[in-house]
């Protein structure tokens, strides 16, 4: 699946758009751009992730905007990424002839991937070269608004109708007298085009293969560190870099997705903007990352969310990727939507919701950060203390839960199970390392936590756990996240028929499960949604767990072979098709693919810790 030689296939649009499995991401560390099997970059927000788009044509095929370099007649194509590198390549076979595309966004000579906070350049590379025959390439960039152009010396002086803030420059091999154009090559023949932002290479030699170049070596340096031997290794490291591909490297903080208001399901109106740092996502990312050798993402989120709390005086369920509010969430007119389903949204209405499980995603991935034996400054206890007060006082009250539902706040049984989470990591650090603080009531709260879920979240006539604490609700898979943050075993009677409900009533068929079902958990919005990618891995290492290695090990492969060709995953897929659903490419997703890989291979080892 994630070879060099994936086989060709037809392109196919439905309603004017690629579907999301046709997709492949690249990026820089500080922004992302989503490249079409048939060579269309329809996403590019500049100049970092949470900035306006300068193309959006993934959510209006029409007047969103689009970097086109593609063949006429084309026929099939196919994508792969250059191996251990974030850098893809594109081929389209035309009627005479077969060209190969690259486009990477280029990282700096000689940078780190974990500690160069510069590691980007501001520039887009596509080069196209002709493998055999001879092909018509068409280019064209169009940004979302529309723009103009005035010839330099050196390209061309781009100016976005939308984004007058920008600084944009094109380059090329070949004279480019407009924003588009049309090339007639032969075999051996190259077409280059380097798109620039912000501080622009002018006076830089015109070296696209050298940029590329050195890009690759920068990821393949990072890559290096990868520890993981387990099942599915070519797509957990294809999901390292893709997470990668998500995380703010000068800050330190990381997108829930690249994407925004991708809709799941079309038509309906479950359309969000994901880019922006959910404390909950990054904490499972570097969580994820430690465990196959990067420490450093662990330290660097650490370190961003404790600056972020400090700033905003309470913890919030989500930031900006330099810790600020996230922008009020507004309706955007002037886009169709993908496949015309509207809204588009920008910002998130979800900022300013309570959901008491940050305090323990914060706590855990600080107790993870100083098993090693790492010094604790003064001044992060207090703050870590703060949370985990916090949570002891704040787990009675209701409030939206992970899965941030716009209706009226519940007791939710995840979110007491992370106040649990929070108490018990406070605890923890206090007695390792011989800290001041209620260290005591601290572990006791714990116990009573982890005593009122077992006691009073079971429905004794559903026989297993419910949603909310006082066993109301329906049956809800966050559930299967308890044991994986140890605050109830996995072989525990009460989670294990949990868990086995959870498979047989909220399975949406062939190793997929729902999140919850609407009939009986209300969320405050309208209409259904397709099965929910993590919740089928959470799965997975509950049965691993309770050693279930065999059927662990065939729903991980299930799960697995839903990526798509360049390993790249969704945030839910339609149970009916198997279509993507939702942002995309999706941290949680990859996520769960690198988390349980690291589990069943402990488990080969005879390891579950």
């Amino acid at each position: 699946m994630l070879d060099q030689d994936p086989p060709f296939r037809v392109v196919r649009r439905r309603e004017g758009y690629l579907a999301l499995e046709d997709l492949g991401l690249i990026g820089d560390g500080t922004t992302a751009a989503l490249v079409g099997v048939d060579g269309s970059i329809s996403w590019l927000c500049l100049p970092r992730f949470d900035s306006d788009p300068l193309l959006c044509g993934l959510l209006d095929e029409e007047r969103g905007g689009h970097f086109v370099l593609t063949v006429d007649g084309l026929r099939e194509a196919r994508q792969f990424y250059e191996p251990d590198t974030a850098v893809l390549v594109t081929e389209l076979r035309g009627p005479a002839g077969l060209v190969r595309i690259t486009d990477a966004l280029v990282l700096r000579a000689g940078a780190d991937l974990s500690e160069d906070v510069g590691g980007g350049r501001c520039e887009l590379v596509r080069s196209a070269v002709v493998r055999s025959g001879t092909v018509r390439l068409r280019a064209e960039l169009e940004p979302y608004g529309g723009g103009q152009a005035r010839a330099l010396y050196d390209g061309l002086e781009v100016r976005a109708s939308r984004r007058p803030d920008l600084r944009l420059h094109l380059r090329s091999n070949r004279l480019l007298t407009g924003l588009r154009g049309v090339h007639d090559l032969q075999e051996g023949d190259r077409l280059d085009l380097v798109l620039s932002w912000g501080r622009i290479h002018r006076h830089h030699r015109f070296d696209p293969e050298a940029m590329v170049g050195q890009t690759m070596e920068a990821w393949r340096r990072w890559m290096r560190k990868c520890s993981y031997r387990g099942p599915q290794e070519a797509l957990v490291r294809r999901s390292v870099i893709t997470l990668k591909l998500c995380d703010d490297w000068g800050n330190g903080s990381l997108v829930a997705a690249p994407t925004s208001s991708l809709p799941a399901p079309i038509g309906g109106v479950r359309n969000w903007d994901y880019r922006y740092t959910w404390i909950r996502d990054a904490a499972y990312s570097v969580f994820a990352l430690r465990r196959v050798g990067f420490e450093e993402e662990a330290d660097a989120f650490l370190g961003w969310v404790l600056d972020a709390f400090e700033q905003s005086r309470h913890p919030r369920v989500m930031y900006t990727l330099d810790g600020r509010p996230v922008p009020e969430e507004i309706h955007d007119p002037g886009l169709e939507g993908y496949r015309r389903s509207a809204p588009v949204r920008w910002g998130n209405g979800a900022a300013d919701q309570r959901q008491h499980d940050v305090y323990g995603e914060v706590l855990d991935c600080a107790d993870q950060w100083l098993l090693p034996g790492r010094e604790l400054q003064p001044g992060l206890w207090s703050g870590l203390a703060e949370l985990a007060g916090a949570a002891a006082r704040w787990w009675r009250q209701p409030d939206q839960g992970i899965w941030e539902v716009r209706s009226e706040g519940r007791v939710f049984t995840y979110s007491v199970g992370m106040c649990q989470v929070a108490v018990n990591r406070a605890s923890a650090i206090g007695e390792r390392l011989g800290l001041s603080g209620p260290i005591a009531a601290w572990r006791a709260t714990g116990e009573e936590l982890r005593r009122l879920i077992l006691e009073q979240a079971w429905n004794e006539d559903e026989q297993c756990l419910s949603e909310h604490l006082d066993g109301s609700g329906g049956l809800d898979a966050s559930l299967l996240a308890l044991p994986l943050r140890k605050v109830i075993p996995a072989d525990h009677p009460r989670m294990a028929a949990t868990t086995a409900a959870i498979a047989e009533r909220l399975s949406a068929g062939d190793g997929l499960l729902y999140r919850y079902l609407h009939e009986h958990s209300p969320d405050g919005l309208a209409g259904d949604e397709g099965a929910f990618v993590l919740c089928g891995f959470w799965l997975v290492d509950n049965l691993v767990l309770q050693g279930h290695q065999d059927r662990a090990e065939e729903l991980y492969a299930m799960l697995c072979a839903r990526a798509n060709p360049v390993g790249l995953m969704p945030e839910q897929i339609d149970p009916s098709t198997g279509a993507f659903m939702g942002n995309f490419p999706q941290a949680f997703s990859h996520i769960g693919i690198i988390a349980s890989g690291v589990n069943l291979a402990r488990a080969r080892a005879g390891s579950t810790a």
